[in-house]
């Protein structure tokens, strides 16, 4: 009983002194840039090669996605009581509530996050990083903030990509593989549309998008080690991201919905 209560003691330390570095990491990240030409530079790469090369699976996933749960949806609720549309209301409410917000920041977590822990902690083994401290840079500022920024920036596009392929997929579905009436999809589709729920994914979106960036740029920028340590830094943010946003994800919806 003594060593289970000690190993608890000590796994709780262990949590509170991570919680403690990342804030201080973080207290370092958003300072001031040095030299906002060479911020926005980097911002602009960032961009691109976090958010614009995520378009493909995110119109790829959600594509399929869109054209699954219209599936799903026809086969287990059909009944006579059931009016037609009730599949596209259905289909509706699930890629604006749930898949194109929390579902693909998941998914974007497993991509986008072990590629920035992979990045920061090749540089930290590198002694990249380092390099950076002597020549006087703030190293977390030039590196992280930039990936923080271009994640939050590009995440309600991807968001809204998103949702528009979940119902291309949805529509695809029944004009080529006869799964129901594209009409009556269309009028579930709009039936009873509420504006907020666009807005509420794309808010939720922002926080995970944050958490994305900033754990994963946490575990890569505090490796400590070689090689080995690199990829299990990519696999702890890609874990502790995806814990996150799933407790992010209920504690927005209750306080976004409730």
């Amino acid at each position: 009983m003594v060593y289970i209560c000690g190993q608890i003691v000590r796994v709780m330390i262990k949590a509170l002194r991570t919680v403690g570095r990342y804030f201080m990491l973080m207290g370092r990240t958003f300072s001031r840039p040095e030299r906002m030409w060479m911020f926005f530079r980097q911002y602009l790469k960032e961009m691109e090669q976090l958010g614009v090369n995520s378009i493909g699976i995110v119109l790829l996933i959600s594509f399929f996605i869109g054209a699954v749960i219209t599936i799903q949806i026809k086969l287990n609720i059909e009944s006579p009581w059931m009016p037609r549309w009730t599949v596209g209301y259905v289909t509706r409410e699930i890629m604006l509530l749930e898949f194109s917000s929390s579902i693909m920041c998941l998914i974007l977590a497993g991509k986008v996050g072990s590629n920035i822990a992979s990045e920061l902690g090749t540089m930290r083994v590198t002694q990249q990083i380092d390099a950076l401290e002597i020549m006087g840079v703030n190293s977390a500022n030039y590196l992280i903030l930039p990936k923080i920024a271009a994640m939050v920036t590009v995440i309600p596009v991807l968001v809204t990509f998103s949702i528009f392929a979940g119902i291309i997929g949805a529509f695809c579905i029944c004009w080529f593989g006869g799964v129901m009436n594209a009409v009556d999809l269309e009028y579930g589709l709009q039936y009873m549309f509420v504006e907020w729920y666009i807005w509420a994914g794309i808010i939720k979106s922002l926080f995970y998008a944050f958490i994305i960036a900033s754990v994963a740029a946490f575990f890569g920028y505090t490796v400590e080690g070689g090689s080995i340590a690199v990829g299990k830094a990519s696999t702890d943010a890609v874990v502790c991201s995806s814990v996150l946003i799933l407790f992010a994800d209920l504690v927005l919806t209750q306080l976004l919905m409730g």
